[in-house]
């Protein structure tokens, strides 16, 4: 076979293969739903100072504790800023909480798992280590970090990163302890491969698809995680707007104004009902053997 014949072979299976791939999304309803939650999150996050919007941290007693009303769609807290401003802007906090805790801890997972799985002798000490972390409540060990590094948006997202390593740890070590037996593994050792290619271009190619949908999951479980310490008063500073600050201030006054934590919560249940969905809906997607079904 000429180099240009197998290079059309090779983009001819590449574009069927993003073809099937995309079909695949479009016939899940799990991911489309999932993904137009978020997008609608993401852009409200990321068009919030045009969306009709007051600076969240604006106060203005006369109008405290205010109904939603054609002035103040969400109603007014007890100082008296807006509610439906403050919602919107806390949009911007979650996201970037879920997402750099995801990215963070699936990253670092990837390689501990990687070489854990792959080595055998070191494999025993690290899920140790592992094994002692996972054995402390993620919000407690949380609460103690931010304890120990004070609280602001970087040591948050540090602080639930930290206990969401584990989980992706132990996903990737048990999907390569299945993959090192393989004949073609052994076939590839035998050639020569050294270790870090080998798990480059034989290994990592299969962790990918479920180190994905662990990552939504990460996702969703760092955005309630930051929103509890908030609402604890162990997270954000009072004075940034996130969804756990907003309903932990407004706790005081449910009875009288339940709109305080109405709004919020609301966003946040949707928030984690997209990412929850859509990594349902890449599971069904990306595993082979759930893929036959659509």
């Amino acid at each position: 076979m000429t180099p240009k014949l197998d290079n059309r072979v090779s983009d001819a299976r590449n574009s069927g293969t993003r073809r099937s791939f995309l079909y695949l999304i479009h016939r899940n309803m799990s991911v489309s739903l999932g993904a137009g939650l978020l997008i609608f999150i993401g852009l409200t996050a990321l068009f919030a100072p045009l969306l009709f919007t007051v600076d969240p941290t604006t106060l203005n007693p006369i109008a405290r504790l205010r109904a939603p009303s054609r002035e103040v769609w969400f109603g007014s807290d007890m100082y008296g800023r807006d509610i439906y401003s403050r919602t919107v802007y806390g949009c911007q906090v979650s996201l970037m909480v879920g997402l750099s805790v995801a990215t963070l801890s699936v990253g670092i997972g990837l390689v501990i798992g990687l070489v854990a799985g792959y080595l055998r002798w070191l494999d025993a000490i690290v899920m140790r280590i592992m094994d002692g972390i996972m054995a402390i409540p993620g919000i407690l060990l949380a609460i103690a970090l931010l304890a120990l590094a004070g609280a602001s948006l970087g040591t948050v997202i540090l602080a639930i990163t930290v206990p969401e390593i584990p989980r992706v740890v132990r996903l990737v070590r048990g999907v390569v302890l299945g993959i090192r037996e393989e004949p073609y593994i052994e076939a590839a050792i035998s050639l020569g491969t050294r270790t870090p290619k080998l798990l480059v271009r034989h290994v990592l190619p299969n962790i990918v698809a479920p180190l994905i949908v662990q990552g939504t999951y990460v996702c969703a479980s760092a955005i309630i995680l930051e929103a509890i310490l908030s609402f604890l008063g162990a997270g954000i500073p009072p004075e940034t707007p996130s969804w756990g600050n907003i309903m932990a201030e407004g706790r005081t006054y449910f009875q009288i104004a339940p709109w305080i934590i109405f709004f919020p919560g609301l966003y946040l249940a949707i928030t984690v009902l997209g990412v929850n969905v859509l990594g349902d809906g890449l599971r069904d997607t990306l595993d082979p053997r759930l893929a036959r079904r659509f």
